[in-house]
Formats: C-alpha cells, sequence, structure tokens
C-alpha cells in the first residue's frame, strides 16, 4: 500500500472526484464546462497522492496547495452552476460541504508542513 492511500483525506477526495464524475454524466453540461470540472475534481486526488510522494516538507506542502486550490475551483464551478439554475440547491449543498471538508483537511496538512 501507497503512504497516500491511507490519508483519510486522499480517501474523501477520492469520493468527491467519484461524485463529480456521476454528477457530469448525468447533468447536460456544456463541453467547456465538463472538462473543466472533471479536471479540478480529479487534480485534487492526484495532487494529494503526488504530494505524499515527496521526500521534503515543502515540495509535499506545495502539492497540497494546488490540490486546495484545485477543491476551490470546483466551489467556483458549482457557485457558477448554482447561479445558472445548472444543479438543484441539495446537491449544491452536498458537493459543498464535501469540498469544504477536503479544504480545512488540506489547509491543516498544510500549515503542519509550513
Amino acid at each position: 500500500m501507497f503512504d497516500f492511500e491511507k490519508l483519510t483525506v486522499y480517501q474523501k477526495a477520492k469520493e468527491f472526484n467519484s461524485h463529480v464524475r456521476i454528477f457530469i454524466k448525468t447533468s447536460d453540461l456544456d463541453r467547456t464546462t465538463n472538462d473543466q470540472l472533471r479536471r479540478a475534481a480529479f487534480s485534487v486526488v492526484l495532487n494529494i497522492a503526488e504530494g505524499a510522494g515527496r521526500f521534503t516538507n515543502p515540495d509535499k506542502r506545495n502539492f497540497y496547495i494546488i490540490s486546495r486550490g484545485s477543491v476551490f475551483e470546483c466551489v467556483a464551478i458549482f457557485d457558477v452552476l448554482q447561479d445558472e439554475k445548472a444543479m438543484p440547491q441539495e446537491q449544491y449543498k452536498r458537493f459543498y460541504t464535501q469540498a469544504e471538508e477536503i479544504s480545512k483537511m488540506l489547509f491543516a496538512m498544510i500549515r503542519k508542513l509550513g
């Protein structure tokens, strides 16, 4: 087992990514939004994994910062979709709650390494 697989934040990011992919498949999003959201959600997961594999704290921290930025990007997309009525309010709230939890966990990891 790789170290990143043991991280709770990684497991939560994977779950978030899975829910985003289901949302994308079942929604009528334009191609650009679809691609941007898919890539941002995937980036959260991948940067946690890559950061965990780095040897120095500053290097790890950098990847966790990038991952957290991708969480923010997802939330911004959801916010726009909510404004455009392209996403139900309840679904927006679920994604927002998941993203907020992941963001807080990443922030704690970033502070610890900083």
